[in-house]
């Protein structure tokens, strides 16, 4: 591909989005959280267990309810993620990173109407995507997107 001037200056304008997005406070407050997480040794104690039960969990599920320990396995894994979600680092990551998720979405839904309305873009919600309409439903524009 041969760079053009524009090309330039788009990729330029891409990078000073990049450095915008970087240095706003829903990245910064994303960093802290994760930095906050990370730092936790109660919480990476938690995440941890969880993870070990995981496997545990996998190996199970290859037999299903027929596996004698399924019943006490399964319960053990629902209370290991229960104290993992409700452990306070955790719930303050994961809030940052849906903020910043929503964020770099709207960003890109933006970008994707300035170029044209029928584009599709992910939001990160299936329920939300699907509801979307490209001009591809067969209602004639009855659901409200032709």
């Amino acid at each position: 591909m041969l760079a053009t001037i524009t090309t330039i200056e788009l990729l330029d304008h891409a990078s000073e989005l990049g450095e915008a997005i970087i240095q706003s406070e829903t990245y910064l407050a994303y960093i802290e959280a994760k930095a906050d997480l990370k730092a936790d040794k109660e919480a990476q104690e938690r995440i941890r267990q969880f993870n070990m039960m995981k496997d545990q969990y996998e190996e199970v599920q290859r037999f299903g309810k027929y596996h004698p320990d399924y019943d006490q396995i399964s319960t053990n894994i629902r209370k290991s993620k229960r104290e993992v979600d409700l452990t306070e680092t955790v719930v303050a990551f994961k809030k940052a990173e849906k903020e910043l998720e929503s964020l770099l979405n709207e960003i890109s839904g933006l970008i994707a109407r300035s170029v044209s309305e029928t584009i599709k873009v992910p939001t990160g919600n299936p329920f939300f995507d699907n509801m979307s309409c490209s001009g591809g439903c067969s209602t004639g524009g009855g659901c409200g997107c032709g």
